[in-house]
């Protein structure tokens, strides 16, 4: 299905209604600046957790829509991951003019706990682990503070690195990714820690990143060569992994990419879910980016349960690589994309609301 992407209040209207949200709620606060959005999309398995993402948007209607995409998808992960959670999902319209950042987040705590727990906020692009700390002045409804958990880059780097293994063995029939071409869009938290994951078994690491220090920096750390950012999609390599935007898989980056499997962190990796067919048919192993990069929020769950403990939480991790595997075998036996096959399965563990 093509989704057009809603502008006016009419088209954002529609679009919750065809992706069946369950609520939406916004908040505005004169006194501290805070323009937000918390969407909540499907709570059938349980709560909504959702990392609240702090950004600028062109307008309101774009973080409406951010939140309502984002909330969709993180249903569908947790769904996939067998956890006991909804999607959910918070955006904070980063104010134009100067902004007290401890008292706006202070709201947004306030805001969170308005809604009694239904959503349970987290850290996202533009928050930290000591915003977290913040909004846990104000609300119980948190995960990723310092109490909590923390940064779980570590986490997603690890589930990553676990779909990655799945894919080599299911495309390429090997356990091992010796002198493999492996390209890194994004040199962050998590794309630096999966890079580690992937020299140690013996890759040929690519990095490109707008941040070409950061570039610089993890490849001097792990021996790696650098592409210019503008490249990525002329660069011929074994595999794509994707760590920074989203909507960077589209009709003309598809016919351009030189790649046979496409595994990475990023969110949102396709600009339409059409283009898992192009993918498809261009003989692409696609790992959809809900399924691998689950591991955060495996680990964030845990903590907000208070039954946190490493040893178990790392083997719920692992067991990426067996949704990846069953995916990937499944969408050979149905010919179907493997974004289809991921949302069917994820869809029969949760409730469409109709």
């Amino acid at each position: 299905m093509i989704i057009k992407i809603p502008k006016t209040i009419d088209e954002l209207f529609d679009y919750k209604i065809k992706t069946n949200h369950e609520k939406i709620h916004i908040k505005n606060d004169n006194k501290t600046g805070l323009k937000a959005i918390i969407s909540i999309h499907n709570t059938y398995r349980g709560p909504a957790l959702g990392g609240c993402r702090f950004i600028n948007y062109n307008s309101n209607s774009d973080a409406i829509y951010d939140a309502l995409r984002l909330a969709r998808g993180m249903t569908y992960k947790a769904a996939i991951s067998n956890l006991a959670l909804g999607g959910g999902k918070g955006v904070i319209i980063k104010p134009e003019k100067d902004f007290d950042r401890k008292a706006l987040l202070e709201s947004f705590g306030e805001f969170v706990q308005e809604l009694g727990g239904v959503y349970i906020t987290a850290v996202d692009s533009g928050t930290s682990v000591s915003d977290m700390d913040i909004i846990a002045q104000k609300t119980d409804f948190v995960t990723c503070s310092t109490n909590k958990g923390g940064d779980p880059a570590g986490a997603t780097a690890f589930g990553v690195f676990k779909g990655i293994m799945a894919a080599v063995n299911f495309r390429l029939k090997r356990q091992d990714l010796e002198g493999l071409d492996i390209l890194i869009q994004g040199a962050g938290n998590v794309g630096s820690l999966i890079a580690h994951h992937l020299k140690k078994l013996g890759a040929n690491i690519i990095i490109a990143d707008i941040n070409v220090k950061a570039a610089e920096k993890l490849a001097a750390t792990i021996g790696a060569k650098i592409i210019d950012s503008e490249k990525v999609f002329d660069t011929k390599c074994d595999i794509f992994v994707p760590c920074a935007l989203g909507g960077i898989l589209n009709p003309d980056t598809i016919s351009k990419l030189q790649a046979s499997i496409v595994a990475g962190a990023a969110n949102n990796q396709l600009a339409n879910i059409s283009d898992a067919e192009l993918l498809y048919k261009k003989n692409i192993t696609y790992v959809p980016d809900y399924v691998i990069n689950a591991g955060g929020l495996i680990e964030a769950s845990s903590y907000y349960d208070g039954k946190y403990n490493k040893q178990i939480v790392d083997l719920e991790i692992s067991k990426i690589y067996d949704t990846v595997d069953l995916i990937l075998n499944e969408s050979e036996n149905s010919q179907k994309n493997s974004a289809i096959v991921a949302d069917e399965i994820a869809e029969r563990r949760f409730k469409i609301q109709n």
